[in-house]
């Protein structure tokens, strides 16, 4: 299957998939190595505040690796696509905007120097590439729709115009309220970033159920997708609620760290089914249920 082109493009694909979760590995590694050379052993209260210690280069790195994979990566359907796209471009804010708090859990005593000043180039750099590539983006889009009519979609223009209005109102805080960004910028980008995380779990799980219903097997595997999915809702509002019942300061560190984990089970899994596909053929709401044809075949 290497020989064509095609094949190439697959085992791109599987590359790239692989590489978003050697980089949450690569996280979790070194949130264990700092746990393990603090003395007493002790947690940060959340994962971002990982930023204060010796884990901020791999956490930093491994978040905008992530982001780079979700935008680069095309989604299944649409909406997935544009999902991704969302939650990778914000990926960089959330690494490179730190978390106010920075914690009482360090295994050394780190420089973090001139937090503003840091967010100010950092970010600024970040606006300076994202500009053109939104405008790179555009092009494409105008060109697909000369060039391959047939093939285009309005959602690309809905796609792009999302991206936009993110990246417009990012620079817009940045420049005009820049202490209020620094702030707060970090939370803002991880709920969303969350948020679409799990809004991408249950279209694949919609998606899913589709195909399952399309094949008509007799004995069809469970959809994992809506297990993961269920998990993701479940888990961070119990936690939540447990906090608020008995004031546990880590919450937002074990809820953080299920949905990363609970991201990874789902790019595996999503990896392993699609891996000699690329990408899952989308299948229209009215494939969702079987014909009475189909039914009677299968019985």
């Amino acid at each position: 299957m290497m020989s064509v082109p095609g094949g190439y493009s697959i085992k791109t694909y599987r590359y790239l998939r692989m590489a978003m979760v050697a980089m949450i590995v690569l996280l979790g590694a070194a949130l264990v190595i700092e746990w393990s050379k603090t003395d007493p052993h002790c947690l940060q209260t959340s994962i971002s505040a990982y930023y204060y210690t010796p884990v901020r280069a791999i956490f930093v790195g491994a978040l905008i690796t992530i982001g780079v994979c979700m935008v680069v990566l095309k989604g299944n359907t649409e909406p997935e696509d544009i999902l991704l796209n969302v939650a990778g471009i914000l990926a960089p804010a959330v690494a490179l905007v730190p978390t106010p708090g920075q914690g009482s859990c360090h295994s050394v005593p780190v420089a973090l120097g001139d937090a503003a000043a840091n967010v100010s180039n950092n970010m600024l750099a970040v606006f300076v590439v994202g500009l053109p590539c939104l405008l790179l983006a555009a092009v494409f889009i105008v060109r697909d729709r000369i060039v391959r009519p047939a093939g285009w979609t309005p959602m690309y223009v809905l796609g792009l115009a999302v991206a936009a209005l993110i990246f417009g109102g990012g620079l817009w805080w940045f420049l005009t309220d820049r202490s209020g960004f620094i702030a707060n910028a970090h939370y803002a980008a991880a709920i969303v970033m969350f948020a679409c995380i799990v809004a991408v779990v249950l279209l694949n799980a919609e998606q899913f159920r589709r195909k399952q219903r399309e094949h008509a097997a007799p004995h069809s595997p469970a959809n994992r997708y809506s297990v993961i999915a269920m998990a993701m809702v479940v888990v961070p509002v119990a936690m939540f609620a447990w906090k608020r019942l008995v004031g546990w300061d880590h919450a937002v560190l074990w809820i953080e760290g299920a949905l990363i984990v609970l991201f990874a089970a789902f790019w595996i899994s999503q990896t392993q089914e699609l891996w000699n596909e690329g990408l899952r053929q989308e299948l229209p709401r009215s494939q969702a249920t079987p014909s009475p044809l189909r039914s009677s075949a299968a019985e």
